[in-house]
């Protein structure tokens, strides 16, 4: 019988021509009817993935032969999109509103490349065939038209609206929520067509909006039977016969440090010091691959939701409660079966011993990081009196996580410092305050053992050469840091490397040169977005910003799919010793397909949870209308700069709404510069606005300039001019060219599909971006992201805006030489 991989090394012998499914059954031989049957279905199988091509003369080929790319679509509210290549090698392909094809956002495509731009410019092509369909649903608000209706989509990446008949309404009314199923998709100018399934309720009802990105981005909020009935069968109590073969821990001092209201307490730790003077640190994680057998219901579902969500005013967890907040969790003074790794460290900050094994432990206290830190600050003098006994031990841990942190940060580790911020929600989820976070010496504490225990496991499984999930984030992209390296030169520094590629430790010699300094959060953000995205893989790549060359999730098993698949293979080695080939071939086949899977619900569960925080972040300034506060510019764009409040609020102040100069947009320094004034803005200014707008449909908040608070010399003003006249031709989107206009769309598209890179990307610091300041998730994280939306519509004075470019000198020169093309 012929296989997939005979027809795929067929099909790529640099020989083979495209042939007829007749051709090919001749080349194969195939002569028994049932061979010819299995034949044509995986013929037919291999189409629809994607995998080879059928041709419009019915020939066979493989896509790459006949010019198309795979990947994966992703859409911009104003209709055009970018192709997302499968192979990371490729560039991304620009696709024009018109070569869209009926594809929606998110859907498997091939595109067939139609220009290529000189010297490695940007490719652009046209939609030829939709693989898979990303989208099934779409959430909306109702519009009924008596004899028909439309669902205006919340996502505004699907540009066009949904048509309902009359007989898909299911007793929908105008100006409800509801959620509709596609059934038929858009093509040519005739628009989807789909059915209500769901009535979430009026748009301005309590707890809709939530409800409605829930919908959205179809989380799943209840569990199947089958999976609860697994849930209940787990004991509430551990018995004699379950310690067998397990290390007994319970007369050790070991705690838990976690924020006030978690639930789910996965982790618990220790130091000592040994005889030697080094010191012996414990890590015990919850063992939450005993109760998650293989293959379960419970094992498939975590696989499906691959981590715990979780959003302002709920979490959407991995595994049911009854597990998370009751067996596995570390709850005070109840026996616990864990996974442990104890590390010797000397006094230097470097692991020189360490072991793994199972275990059980008996936690002796639930800390919270306000009480350790008000301990190890002496702010209380009862907590010290009521935590006697465990105060030389948070001392202990506070000097050895300093040094583990020195001893990181001369490695090369990079260390963002970006404020988070947890919204306060009442009981029918309205946006009450809005308070910053800060990083204290507790958060720090647990951050560093979790990063330790992460590396640790990680380099240890690496060298047994088992089949293993690993925590990589590659090189930054050599084109983005050149720009960076060029970026930074105007401020007078320089960043060593060698060619296109740079240490991390000289992007943190320059995060701590600049430290304090007026330019520090210009430079800060623009080497953030130089960043690639951490992401899962089969394979240890590294970790570029944490500067390790091993790296895995180990330590968050109740809320991370990746950190439970990595705990069963460890329970495999420590019981067996050795897996056998059949088992580690199986293992290694699913390795990839489960980082693929827990990469992208990590991005799905980060853009769900960056949407509601604009909502309510929205909603919250939604009475602060004609109110004037003092923010720092976050971003600079081609149509506007966005400023962060105090309370890391963002709104955006619109070109068009700059009445006292044309703004040009310098791409390569991240300014705008007026046109008459020569007046400068820039990320890390400080300006005075005032709320002007609040959008609660798109989340979105717009600010108008009051005052514009002076940073700049005159004479770095005549300096920052200088250099961007220079880089003018090179990187200037003065112009509202389409190219600048596109490609803004497409940054503000990327950005808000699967976020800005994260140095430490979720979850690097055990606790992830996301889950930081979330429902008690914010633990141990350094979620080093800066989400920047993607706003680009609305500029109500784009017709006066022409006429000022034209008259402008700048685009009067375009204009003369495109006449001359």
């Amino acid at each position: 019988m012929i296989t997939e991989e005979e027809i795929l090394k067929l099909l790529n012998d640099p020989d083979y021509r495209p042939m007829t499914y007749r051709e090919l059954e001749q080349h194969f031989e195939i002569s028994d009817s049932q061979d010819y049957k299995q034949f044509l279905k995986m013929l037919n199988r291999m189409e629809e993935e994607g995998t080879v091509y059928r041709t419009r003369n019915e020939r066979y080929a493989l896509p790459d032969r006949l010019n198309l790319i795979k990947g994966r679509l992703q859409a911009h509210p104003k209709g055009f999109g970018f192709l997302i290549p499968e192979d990371k090698d490729l560039a991304d392909v620009y696709i024009h509103a018109n070569d869209m094809g009926g594809a929606m956002n998110g859907d498997t495509v091939l595109v067939r490349i139609s220009v290529k731009g000189p010297a490695g410019g940007r490719l652009e092509g046209e939609v030829i065939k939709i693989v898979h369909r990303a989208t099934t649903q779409v959430v909306g608000v109702f519009e009924d038209h008596d004899s028909f209706a439309f669902v205006i989509p919340d996502d505004k990446r699907i540009s066009r609206d949904i048509f309902v008949a009359k007989e898909g309404y299911m007793g929908a009314v105008h100006g409800q929520k509801v959620v509709a199923r596609i059934i038929s998709y858009p093509e040519g100018r005739a628009a989807a067509q789909g059915e209500v399934i769901e009535i979430l309720g009026h748009k301005n009802d309590p707890g809709v909006d939530i409800l409605s990105i829930i919908r959205k981005f179809q989380l799943p909020e209840q569990f199947s039977g089958e999976v609860m009935a697994e849930a209940q069968a787990v004991p509430d109590t551990i018995s004699e016969e379950e310690l067998r073969g397990r290390r007994d821990l319970r007369n050790k001092r070991i705690v838990t440090i976690d924020g006030e209201d978690a639930k789910d307490l996965d982790d618990a730790v220790n130091v000592e010091r040994l005889p030697n003077g080094n010191y012996l640190l414990g890590v015990h994680i919850a063992d939450v691959s005993y109760y998650v057998k293989e293959n379960s219901a419970l094992d498939r579902e975590a696989y499906n939701r691959g981590c715990s969500v979780y959003l302002v005013d709920r979490v959407i967890p991995m595994l049911p409660h009854r597990l998370s907040n009751g067996i596995c969790s570390l709850n005070p003074k109840v026996d616990r079966l864990t996974m442990s790794c104890e590390m010797e460290i000397d006094t230097k900050g470097k692991v020189v011993n360490h072991d793994i094994f199972t275990s059980v432990i008996r936690t002796t206290e639930r800390m919270t990081y306000n009480n350790v830190r008000k301990i190890l600050t002496g702010e209380e003098p009862e907590l010290l009196e009521r935590y006697k006994d465990l105060v030389d031990d948070f001392k202990l841990m506070e000097e050895l996580a300093l040094k583990l942190r020195a001893y990181r940060m001369q490695r090369g580790a990079i260390d963002f410092d970006f404020q988070e911020s947890k919204i306060i929600v009442d009981e029918n989820g309205k946006p009450l305050d809005i308070v910053k976070r800060e990083r204290t010496i507790a958060e720090q504490i647990i951050e560093e053992f979790m990063l330790k225990a992460n590396e640790t496991v990680s380099e240890h499984f690496h060298w047994l050469k088992v089949p293993f999930l690993y925590r990589i984030h590659e090189d930054p992209d050599s084109e983005k840091l050149m720009h960076f390296m060029g970026f930074v030169t105007n401020f007078g520094y320089t960043v060593k490397g060698k060619g296109n590629t740079v240490h991390p430790r000289a992007l943190q010699t320059l995060l701590e040169e600049i430290k304090g300094k007026k330019e520090e959060t210009v430079i800060s953000t623009v080497l953030l977005r130089s960043m690639k995205q951490a992401r899962y893989d089969a394979e240890s790549l590294g970790h570029f910003g944490l500067s390790a060359e091993f790296y895995s999730h180990f330590t968050s098993p109740i809320r991370r799919y990746p950190d439970l698949i990595i705990h069963r293979i460890i329970r495999e080695v420590l019981e067996q010793g050795n897996l056998s080939e059949k088992r580690t071939e199986y293992l290694a086949s699913r390795m990839e397909d489960i980082a693929r899977q827990s990469s992208e619900r990590e991005r799905l569960a980060v853009e769900a949870e960056r949407e509601t925080d604009a909502l309510k972040k929205a909603e919250y300034m939604l009475d602060k209308v004609g109110e004037e506060f003092t923010g720092i510019i976050s971003s600079v764009t081609n149509f506007g700069m966005f400023v962060e409040l105090e309370n890391t609020v963002e709104g955006l102040i619109r070109l068009s709404d700059l009445a006292d100069d044309y703004y040009h947009y310098h791409e390569m320094q991240h300014l705008l510069i007026g046109e008459r004034t020569s007046r400068i803005y820039r990320i890390g200014d400080e300006v005075k606005v005032r709320v002007a707008r609040v959008n609660l449909d798109e989340h979105t908040i717009d600010f108008e300039l009051v005052e514009a608070i002076a940073r700049s010399s005159k004479g770095e003003a005549r300096e920052l001019i200088g250099a961007a006249k220079r880089g003018r031709n090179g990187g200037s989107s003065a112009a509202r060219s389409k190219k600048g206009a596109e490609g803004a769309g497409r940054r503000s598209a990327k950005r808000q599909a699967a976020g800005e890179a994260l140095v430490p990307a979720p979850g690097e610091g055990d606790q992830g971006a996301a889950a930081a300041g979330r429902a008690g998730a914010a633990r141990k994280s350094r979620a080093a992201g800066v989400f920047v939306p993607g706003r680009e519509g609305g500029d109500e004075g784009a017709a006066k805006r022409r006429k000022r470019k034209a008259a402008a000198p700048f685009y009067a020169g375009v204009k003369k030489r495109r006449r001359k093309k």
